[in-house]
Parts: structure tokens; sequence; C-alpha cells
């Protein structure tokens, strides 16, 4: 059986999920278009999450809804305060006070109370970003009948995915936007480039691999199948559509296709792609002072709201993978349209 017929879709075609830039707007543009929708769950609250998969449900359509596993990290006020002595020129400049900023991750990984609200619902696919969940909390997944995928960005994290509960497996490779799926292997030379990656994993991983990474039109979804994908997931292309809520900062910086994306861990401690702006250049894309996901979050937000009344986007995470040639304004009915040229060649 096909993937897409798994999905439930005319193409197998995977929105990413997108948190902070999106909502059910651009996942049910998508899923009306002959895609897998996806609803990014790691920056929602236990109710925002019932509101937002209430809209997916009554739809009628396919949806995906995508989870963090990461392992939260204890509070270390030894971290904190080396990563808040870093921005202290910032803070200078801006006139914040360290001690005045609240305590707050920003993220949060699936747990016990989400799938209480998971459990109302009966999404297509769940997804997972840093792993899989707590055994019984992915075999509570299944129950609902979901088709289980996870991101690996190594053939040891895929074959750990698999032995662990995947059906299907994201290779993401190092050209995606957004934070990186590694949970087993963080040393980034021993991740590889989309096309690299499958090679690497179509020989060893006998469940369905779902491309992930630089993939921006036709030609590209093309080439992912022929490298023997079952189908592809494409983000960055869908960030300038009507749908989208990215915002016109972001916008901006991504119409520029020449603006150069790097690796960093400045914004919220875990390694995400992103386009270079006035922090990375002076701290350095990666910084040792940064904590560990997601705690670098606290200490760098009030700066970005700073700077972001001010128009400027000094301290925005500006997610984006390495191609945005497929980025456009336009209704995400018309990347989905032009993506799936590819499926038909």
């Amino acid at each position: 059986m096909s993937l897409n017929a798994i999905l439930g879709t005319r193409f197998p075609l995977i929105q990413a999920p997108m948190a902070g830039v999106q909502d059910t707007g651009l996942s049910l543009a998508v899923s009306r278009s002959g895609g897998l929708g996806s609803l990014p769950a790691a920056m929602l609250d236990a109710q925002t999450l019932r509101r937002e998969l209430q809209v997916l449900q009554s739809s009628g359509l396919p949806y995906n809804v995508n989870f963090f596993c990461h392992q939260p990290p204890l509070h270390s006020a030894a971290a904190e305060s080396a990563w808040q002595a870093a921005l202290l020129p910032y803070y200078q400049e801006f006139g914040i006070d360290p001690a005045a900023i609240p305590a707050s991750a920003g993220r949060r990984p699936f747990d016990d109370e989400m799938a209480d609200v998971l459990d109302a619902f009966s999404p297509t696919v769940v997804s997972f970003h840093f792993g899989l969940p707590r055994p019984d909390l992915l075999a509570r997944v299944k129950l609902r009948g979901a088709f289980v995928l996870s991101s690996a960005t190594t053939l040891n994290e895929a074959r750990w995915l698999v032995a662990n509960g995947a059906d299907g497996v994201i290779a993401q490779g190092l050209e995606a936007g957004g934070h990186r799926g590694h949970f087993l292997d963080r040393d980034v030379t021993q991740q590889a480039y989309t096309f690299d990656l499958l090679k690497q994993l179509t020989p060893h991983i006998q469940v369905p691999i779902i491309a992930a990474g630089g993939i921006a039109d036709a030609q590209g979804v093309q080439a992912a199948m022929a490298a023997g994908a079952a189908a592809v997931q494409v983000g960055t292309a869908f960030l300038l559509c009507h749908e989208a809520k990215t915002s016109a900062l972001h916008r901006a910086r991504l119409s520029d296709q020449q603006a150069p994306t790097a690796l960093t861990n400045l914004f919220t401690g875990g390694l995400a792609r992103g386009l270079c702006n006035r922090v990375m250049h002076e701290l350095g894309p990666q910084s040792a002072a940064a904590p560990v996901f997601p705690m670098a979050t606290q200490s760098i937000a009030p700066l970005r709201t700073k700077a972001e009344a001010n128009q400027r986007d000094d301290f925005t995470p500006l997610w984006s993978g390495m191609n945005r040639s497929g980025c456009a304004a336009c209704p995400a009915a018309e990347i989905v349209h032009q993506l799936a040229a590819g499926f038909t060649h």
C-alpha cells in the first residue's frame, strides 16, 4: 500500500509542522489541497491544543499533530547566569534588568496531560521530534489508530526509532530549517544532507522513509522519490503562504534568496537552522554559553521583544531551510500543486 493511501491523502506530501509560524489555517489549506497538513504542538498549552484539534477533527480531513519528546532539563542557576553574562551588553543596550526576567522554557514535551487531550481525537498521523515518548504514552497514541512518525538525522537514530515503535521515519537532512531532530547522535559532523541520508537509510530501514530538507519544487520531489523516499516533508516553501502566521520581519528576510542560513543554538539552546541575523553574527551562530534546549529561550526572549518593537530582527529566530527557491506569497494550495507535479513524472 502506498503511503498516501495510508495517510488518506492525494499526494505523499507532508507539510512540516512549524511551531511559532502557523496554526490550523495552514494545516487545513494543505490537507484540502491533497497533502497532509500538520499542527505543531510543542508551544501549545493543553487548552489551545484541544481547541486546534477540534478544528482539524471537525474538517473531516486527514491531519498530523506533532510533539517534541525532549527530556526537560533541570533548571541551572549557574548556566542561566553564564548565558545572561554573555547577553549583558545587549541588556544594557535595551535597558533590560536580567534579574527581572521570568523563568520559562517555552517548549514542552509530549506528556500525560497532552496525551489526555489527544485521547479525544483521531489524528491520521502523530509525529515526534527528538525521539519517541515513553512507551506507555506511545501505546496510547497507537491505540487511537494513528500512524506514528519521528525524525532521524542518522542511520543509528532511524534504526532506534523502528526498534521502538515508529511506523515511519522522517529522514531530516542538514538542509532542513528549524530544530534538528537529533536525539542520539548530536555531533552534526555525523549528520548528512538529505539525499546522502536517504542513501544511508534505504538499504536498512524497512518502514516508509519520508525525505525532509531542501525540497522546494517538483524536481526535488521527483528526485527524493526516485532515491527511495515514500513521501516528502516540506516546510520552508510554505513560510510565505497567505495562511502562514510568519511575521512581517521574518517574511522580509525569507524573500532574500541570497541570505545565508546557519545552525544556531542561541535562541533555544537546541541546534536549529535559521537565517543569520545580528546576534548570530556577533556571538557566532553557536555559543558554549547557551544553556541546553530549551532553557536558552527565557533569557534571549526579552531582547527579541524589544528589538521587534523597533522593527528589527536582531534577536528573532528566523527559521529557514537552505533552499528558499520554493517560497512564494500565495495560497498554500499553489505550493502543494507545484510540488505535486513531482509525483506525476
